[in-house]
């Protein structure tokens, strides 16, 4: 495997970032996850603009164009060789001192990975999965905006910690007024009747980029898609919840904190979009 880092391709073992490094000593640094399907990188554009967005915020300025960076993804990989791979962009504040001041790195930190990823086993994509809801909730907007894909993944990984004690693949995180927000690493939708719901993106909500594409695809099936504030109760009583995500794609869900949800099986309209999304990737994206 061959990594990009900082202007060149090196072997794995010699992919190596400073223990100053702030993105090391503080999670002080951005990321994207990107999927390639035969040949096509998926939504490529978006992912970059949102990385750009990302930095931004927390005024880290990236030391690549746009374009540059698109041709590097392109590069990595080319250069293993893959078609169907998961492509990790990262870009850190860089090596600075001990202390927090970001003034202090002189210059970022980009690398870029490729290589496979299978999230969850096939077969919980035909049987679905059970999830649980935990005690750690969601980091509230107003300390970190999710719409920052940030290096700082504990909240997360805190949740997901819960669920594997508990014998669970993945959690749900509620809200500190205690509606349900996301999941580990996924967006959550409900299917009730006709409609499509997810919670709206100020409850502390990525707008993930596969959510966006699966609310493009339902509302070709002529769905209503909603973006509403949801409870447990909410999901317990839906026809259908599934999840999605770059990494995950759509994963349907069967049951939630001991209850069945709909038939206890993947429904129909998850099944519809599973489908419909697997096409979209199929001629969808940028060729390299």
């Amino acid at each position: 495997m061959r990594i990009y880092l900082n202007g060149k391709f090196v072997e794995r073992s010699q992919a190596l970032i400073s223990v100053f490094d702030h993105g090391l000593l503080y999670g002080d640094g951005v990321f994207e996850g990107i999927r390639s399907y035969n040949g096509l990188i998926f939504k490529l554009q978006e992912h970059i603009e949102r990385l750009f967005e990302s930095a931004h915020t927390i005024m880290l300025k990236i030391p690549m164009s746009h374009s540059e960076l698109t041709d590097v993804v392109k590069q990595s990989l080319r250069i293993n060789r893959l078609r169907d791979a998961y492509i990790r962009l990262v870009v850190t504040r860089g090596e600075g001192d001990l202390g927090l001041d970001p003034r202090k790195c002189v210059r970022p930190t980009v690398f870029v990975i490729a290589d496979k990823i299978e999230l969850y086993p096939k077969q919980l994509y035909e049987r679905g999965l059970e999830l649980i809801t935990v005690a750690t909730q969601r980091n509230v907007p107003e300390a970190l905006n999710p719409q920052i894909k940030s290096l700082n993944y504990l909240n997360n990984i805190l949740a997901k910690i819960e669920a594997i004690t508990a014998g669970f693949e993945e959690a749900i995180l509620l809200s500190h007024s205690g509606y349900v927000t996301e999941c580990t690493g996924e967006n959550i939708f409900t299917v009730k009747g006709k409609a499509l719901l997810t919670p709206p993106a100020y409850i502390g909500v990525l707008r993930g980029i596969t959510r966006q594409t699966v609310m493009g695809i339902a509302r070709r099936f002529r769905l209503s898609v909603q973006e509403e504030l949801l409870t447990r109760h909410d999901l317990f009583n839906a026809d259908e919840v599934f999840l999605t995500g770059t990494a995950a794609e759509i994963v349907p869900v069967v049951k939630i904190d001991g209850r069945l949800i709909g038939q206890g099986k993947p429904g129909p309209v998850t099944k519809k979009l599973q489908k419909a999304f697997r096409e979209l990737t199929k001629t969808q994206g940028v060729r390299y």
